[in-house]
């Protein structure tokens, strides 16, 4: 009898993995059928759980690994424990299974464990992912694993252990691809965030030719990290290429509790994507805002970080007119001879951002003043041309983003791929008994096809 479920549909190419010959009913819900020869059996059954513990006597730069979920974020004087082991959450992000071979300490948000004689660490890593996280958290806000909800959890396994021991390096290469796949796809994206980023930092400093192989005659700007600029460019500062009738100014001080139907203030938290968010913002009462008028926000102003993320610049959507600000951020709102998406794409221009980094200050967050920020130096090409690269920059942006979004959905399927692999190995969903690790040769092939 062969049964395959959506798990296995995920798999492209999923015609070279064939299902076990016999099955039966285990009984349990979310395991469903299982191979004949398999037995259901509890975690605590295959290892033993161990609680971790804060350790403050950390070295910055060698030592035995301090894990977290995230994975390593410091070195011990001493270790935990010094066998391989599968780290679960216990608070917080409960639902990433770690696997580790070297001698490790571990926090009190995470749990260790002691392998059975007979379970292979990377096998019950494998079997850890499909653990149904959600099911089990005993807690919305902070989610929390109980040692008892872990150690109760049911698997079916097979009842050899060099079967175990199958499926573990079966997953172990087969995911080793997915990884390097995935590996290269991530950083084909880091490659084109740097042009894309590098096109138009050159298209704001430099210009473009009307004509193919032509050279824009160029001057020395004056300032030394922007070097050479269009002859024809004017080379100014911020505070004289605003609105008259506005100031650069940082915005509330306190902003007091949240006023559900107040007035929304921006911070640098809400700055983290490539647009400013339509909603989720806190918010103030009239009376505190109406004491700002001076940083109130409009369509087509621009935010600038001044604290933490220094100089990461967003514009204003219509939806946020009158929208206010906090004091760890400013606004520009651009004059008659400045366009704002120009001015939007030079100040992330990457000789700005360097500038920024360059004069931010502080040993717990970075900040820059708004004298330095007024006094940025600024270009401004002529009027009709700033249209003209604003035009070039929104094509160029557009070419880019279609690849990186096409490399994105590469990820995202291969993560999937990996996750179903997975599933469909340890649940006995694919019959790999039979499977072989390539040679060399057959490998080189493999790779070069």
């Amino acid at each position: 009898m062969t049964v395959m479920s959506e798990t296995e549909a995920a798999l492209s190419g999923s015609s070279k993995y064939v299902a076990y010959p016999e099955y039966k009913d285990s009984g349990i819900e979310w395991l469903g059928k299982v191979p004949e020869h398999w037995k259901c059996c509890r975690l605590k059954h295959l290892a033993s759980i161990k609680n971790g513990q804060d350790y403050k006597a950390v070295q910055s730069e060698s030592g035995y690994p301090v894990m977290g979920s995230g994975g390593q974020f410091a070195f011990a004087t001493e270790f935990m424990y010094d066998k391989p082991s599968v780290l679960l959450g216990r608070k917080g992000t409960i639902d990433k299974p770690l696997h580790i071979d070297e001698p490790f300490w571990t926090v009190d948000t995470m749990y260790y464990t002691e392998m059975q004689p007979d379970t292979d660490a990377k096998y019950l890593y494998y079997l850890a992912t499909t653990i149904q996280f959600a099911r089990y958290s005993t807690n919305t806000a902070l989610p929390s694993m109980t040692q008892e909800h872990l150690g109760n959890y049911i698997f079916a396994v097979p009842v050899l252990t060099n079967e175990r021991t199958q499926i573990a390096n079966f997953l172990g290469h087969e995911t080793a691809k997915i990884d390097t796949l995935i590996d290269k796809q991530q950083q084909l994206i880091k490659l084109l965030k740097e042009k894309r980023q590098a096109v138009i930092s050159h298209a704001v400093t430099k210009g473009i030719s009307s004509k193919k192989g032509q050279q824009v005659p160029m001057k020395n700007s004056g300032v030394e990290w922007l070097g050479e600029v269009p002859e024809h460019w004017g080379v100014s500062q911020v505070k004289y290429a605003i609105n008259p009738d506005t100031s650069i100014t940082y915005g509330i001080v306190q902003a007091g509790p949240h006023i559900e139907d107040g007035i929304p203030y921006i911070k640098t938290s809400d700055m983290s994507g490539d647009e400013l968010p339509l909603d989720g913002y806190s918010k103030t009462s009239v009376r505190i805002d109406a004491a700002y008028k001076r940083s109130k926000v409009f369509e087509g102003d621009i935010v600038v970080a001044i604290r933490a993320s220094v100089g990461k610049s967003l514009l204003v959507p219509k939806k946020l007119d009158g929208a206010n600000l906090t004091q760890g951020t400013a606004k520009i709102s651009c004059g008659l001879n400045m366009l704002p998406k120009f001015l939007l794409a030079y100040l992330n221009s990457v000789p700005v951002q360097g500038f920024f980094s360059s004069i931010s200050k502080g040993a717990t967050f970075k900040e820059i003043t708004l004298d330095s920020l007024r006094r940025l130096p600024t270009l401004v090409p002529p009027l009709p041309e700033q249209e003209k690269l604003i035009h070039y920059i929104e094509n160029h942006n557009e070419i880019f983003m279609k690849l990186i979004k096409s490399a994105e959905i590469q990820v995202s399927l291969l993560k999937e791929r990996r996750t179903a692999l997975i599933s469909a190995a340890v649940t006995g969903k694919i019959d790999v008994r039979n499977w072989q690790a390539p040679t060399p040769q057959s490998q080189a092939i493999e790779e070069t096809a």
